[in-house]
């Protein structure tokens, strides 16, 4: 049984949607990150970066107990000790997988977040954090959309861990003012075919 640690945000749902689709068992360890708790000392030495989301697998490598912090280590840990084709062995396909993946830890990630906070969330308007953020949320959709041209997923014509990884901050579209639906069609389309699958809607509750 895996123990995860984890809060309702994108970077969580990412982990709780893997391991429904693995169908691994596992047990939510609630972090909640508005009241502090991802600085108890017990979730450090979990997470030495104080984020969630956090597992610990009784069953490592080794046979020992692990455990493995930020969002893109864990999807590559559960897929590699499942043997998933959620991450591909073939050496050019899992290259492209890991590309798209690092594309939404190293960009869609952090700048969806700050457009989150600036729009959403912050306590003042700062009208120059906003149009940036707002600017460069729309530019990577339309990244996305001209990946999505000619493939059903990031990574190709299969899904996996960069799809994984992708759509529980995508789905959040409607905060960054955009119609998705006629700006970037087959973004549209992708996040249809991704909330759809079983595994994403039980991960993403």
């Amino acid at each position: 049984m895996i123990d995860l640690y984890t809060w309702g945000t994108p970077n969580g749902r990412k982990i709780s949607i893997m391991l429904e689709e693995l169908d691994l068992p596992y047990t939510v360890h609630l972090v909640d990150i508005g009241a502090d708790e991802q600085f108890a000392p017990e979730f450090l030495a979990i997470s030495p970066n104080n984020k969630i989301p956090a597992i610990v697998d009784p069953d490592g490598p080794d046979g020992a107990p692990i455990s493995v912090f930020e969002s893109g280590a864990i999807l590559v840990y559960l897929a590699e000790k499942t043997g998933s084709d959620l991450w591909p062995t073939e050496p050019r396909q899992r290259m492209v997988t890991l590309q798209w993946l690092m594309f939404q830890m190293g960009n869609l990630g952090p700048f969806l977040g700050q457009a989150n906070h600036f729009l959403k969330f912050a306590r003042e308007e700062v009208p120059y954090a906003m149009e940036r953020y707002r600017t460069e949320a729309h530019r990577l959709y339309g990244v996305m959309d001209r990946r999505l041209t000619d493939v059903d997923y990031l990574a190709g014509d299969s899904y996996s861990i960069a799809d994984i990884a992708a759509y529980p901050w995508v789905m959040r579209y409607t905060w960054h003012d955009i119609d998705m639906e006629s700006a970037c069609p087959r973004v549209w389309d992708w996040l249809q075919r991704i909330g759809a699958r079983p595994a994403v809607v039980k991960g993403m509750a």
